[in-house]
C-alpha cells in the first residue's frame, strides 16, 4: 500500500472501491510519513470504471437538483450572439458553423477554442465557460459541442467541475456531446441537450428557406383577403 495525499479538487467526482483510476502526481519522502505520493489528478480509466464513476456522480448531482427540469431555461430563438465552446480543428466545429450559416444569417459567433478530451480538457472547458459568463457583452446562448468517441474520449464532459459549471452558467446553455446514443452529465445539466453537434444548430436556428416559404404563403393570403375586401366594396356587399 502507498500513502497518497490529495486535495478534494483532484477528484473527478465520487469514487468507490473497485473503480480503476489513473493517478498522476509526484513522490515524496517524509521523515514522519516515510514514502508517499502527492496526487495532482485522478482519472477513472476503462469503460466500466468511467460508467460507474459517472453513475455515482449523477446520483449525487441529481439529489442536489442539478438535473431538474424546473431549473432549465428556454433558449432564445433565434439567438443573435452565440458563444461556441469546442475544439477549433474538429469536425463538430466545422459542422456547426456550416449548418448555422446555411440555416440563418446575421449571426455573431464567438469561438472559444478548448481541448475536448484528455486530463486538461475539464480545466479548459470550465475556464472558457467562465470567460463567457464574465464577458461585458454576454451572448444570448452558449453552445458546447464535440463529436463522437470512446468512453475515455467523452469523459471530460462528465467531470464534476464541468457539470457544475454548466449548471451554474448565467447564460443559457445548449450541449451536444458525441453521437445520438451518447449522453454526458454536462448535457443533463444543460438547459437543452442536442443529440449531435449538427442537431444543435438545427434546434437553435430556423431554416431560412422554410421561413421564407411561410412568409410568401402568408403574403399570398393577405393579397387574397385584400382582393376580396376590394371586390366587396366595389359590389356594395
Amino acid at each position: 500500500s502507498l500513502k497518497c495525499f490529495a486535495t478534494v479538487y483532484a477528484l473527478p467526482g465520487p469514487l468507490e472501491d473497485g473503480i480503476v483510476v489513473r493517478v498522476a502526481g509526484s513522490p515524496r519522502l517524509h521523515p514522519l510519513y516515510n514514502f508517499s505520493f502527492q496526487v495532482q489528478s485522478i482519472v477513472p480509466v476503462g469503460a466500466g470504471a468511467l460508467r460507474r464513476a459517472a453513475d455515482l456522480l449523477a446520483a449525487k448531482l441529481e439529489a442536489e437538483g442539478l438535473f431538474d427540469q424546473s431549473r432549465k431555461r428556454p433558449l432564445p430563438y433565434p439567438p443573435r450572439r452565440i458563444a461556441l465552446i469546442t475544439a477549433g480543428d474538429s469536425a463538430a466545429y466545422a459542422d456547426f458553423i456550416k449548418i448555422s450559416n446555411a440555416r440563418w444569417g446575421g449571426l455573431h459567433i464567438t469561438h472559444h477554442n478548448v481541448l475536448v478530451q484528455g486530463e486538461q480538457a475539464p480545466e479548459e472547458i470550465v475556464a472558457a465557460l467562465k470567460r463567457v459568463n464574465e464577458s461585458d457583452t454576454a451572448p444570448d446562448v452558449v453552445v458546447m459541442i464535440r463529436g463522437g468517441g470512446s468512453a475515455d474520449d467523452l469523459a471530460a464532459w462528465s467531470d464534476e467541475r464541468v457539470v457544475r459549471a454548466v449548471a451554474g452558467s448565467r447564460v443559457p446553455t445548449l450541449v451536444a456531446i458525441g453521437h445520438e446514443i451518447d449522453v454526458s452529465l454536462a448535457e443533463l445539466a444543460a438547459d437543452r441537450r442536442a443529440s449531435t453537434p449538427s442537431n444543435a444548430a438545427e434546434l437553435l436556428l430556423p431554416d431560412r428557406k422554410e421561413e421564407l416559404r411561410h412568409l410568401r404563403a402568408y403574403l399570398r393570403r393577405l393579397d387574397e383577403q385584400l382582393m376580396v375586401s376590394i371586390m366587396r366594396r366595389r359590389t356594395g356587399l
